[in-house]
């Protein structure tokens, strides 16, 4: 057993990569560059600036029964608050809160929303709105309507009920 765990250390030791930045390769006599993160923010031996924002208010409540408010707000503009409890089924949290930012083309973007049991439901100038229903009905539907109301009432006329539904037979003929 001491053997097999031993042998598993040693593969797991010569399989992890073999990194060494900034020496020489083998292959040739150049150094091989680190790879470059991009997680947003610039490495830390970069040049670029990075502005500092100020976070302006940043106010947390959590209440023992599973209530919470939570209110932000930067420098830049960036605004978020939420409020939530855990009064949907299974003890499932409903949310409700807005947020707002400027968008690089200079917009100011504010969305309210709720996420309950119907899902995420975001309201907002901004997001783009389905056609106004109803829509113009085309004509062959409508005649199609007109159809099958002919039909009901002739049903009724020759006293059928509508509701009633005839079994099929059970006398076949036999095949041919």
């Amino acid at each position: 057993m001491k053997f097999l765990i031993l042998a598993c250390v040693a593969a797991v030791a010569v399989a992890a990569p073999q990194y060494s930045y900034g020496v020489p390769s083998a292959e040739s006599s150049e150094e091989v560059a680190a790879p470059q993160y991009t997680y947003g923010a610039p490495r830390a031996d970069s040049s670029e600036e990075v502005e500092f924002v100020p976070i302006l208010k940043d106010d947390r409540v959590h209440e023992e029964d599973g209530t919470f408010n939570f209110d932000f707000e930067a420098a830049n503009g960036i605004r978020f608050s939420q409020a939530g409890s855990p009064d949907g089924d299974d003890d499932a949290v409903i949310k409700a809160g807005e947020y707002s930012y400027t968008a690089p083309d200079g917009t100011v973007v504010h969305v309210k929303y709720v996420a309950d049991e119907n899902g995420f439901q975001p309201q907002s100038d901004l997001l783009p709105v389905a056609p106004e229903f109803p829509h113009p009905i085309p004509q062959f539907v409508l005649d199609q309507i007109a159809f099958a109301a002919e039909e009901d009432a002739a049903r009724a006329r020759a006293g059928y009920d509508s509701d009633e539904v005839a079994a099929p037979s059970t006398l076949y003929g036999r095949p041919n």
